[in-house]
């Protein structure tokens, strides 16, 4: 399924060459959720996905990755997957596409499109969010401090 057609010099973690569709699917998908994937995860899933979706629909012009983004939202939200709205919320606020009060006023704003019950998914999807980049943050300051506080000694 990976598309070999246009190989690169660029090498996967093993060394092995990998195609400039595999590789700006890859960049992309990096750049969209802020992780840092390896460009040779074997399967088919991901070689369509980061072939196709992300190396051919992600990267298409005429909408950002916000606009992509706030779209992929109001599909997941009416579909009642929180789960991926999870996933969509940590990056879009890591990324700082949205802010955590433009996801609150989309999921007011979806309410009335999907319904309050999957709305409230995506509400809920946020709350939880928030809270574990909370945690994350006050785990990193009591890292910092702790750092801190041993140089000193």
């Amino acid at each position: 399924m990976t598309d070999t057609t246009h190989m690169t010099d660029t090498s996967g973690a093993d060394g092995s060459r990998i195609s400039e569709t595999r590789a700006r699917g890859v960049a992309k998908m990096n750049e969209v959720y802020g992780w840092e994937l390896p460009a040779d995860v074997p399967g088919d899933f991901f070689a369509v996905t980061a072939d196709h979706l992300f190396a051919d629909i992600w990267t298409r012009p005429g909408l950002s990755v916000r606009d992509r983004r706030l779209l992929l939202i109001g599909a997941i939200t009416a579909q009642g997957q929180s789960d991926v709205a999870k996933i969509q919320i940590n990056a879009a606020l890591h990324n700082e596409e949205l802010t955590e009060q433009q996801f609150e006023e989309a999921a007011i704003f979806l309410c009335h499109y999907v319904g309050w019950p999957l709305a409230t998914g995506l509400n809920n999807a946020l709350i939880a969010v928030k809270a574990d980049r909370r945690k994350a943050a006050r785990a990193k300051e009591k890292a910092a401090a702790d750092s801190a506080k041993t140089d000193t000694d």
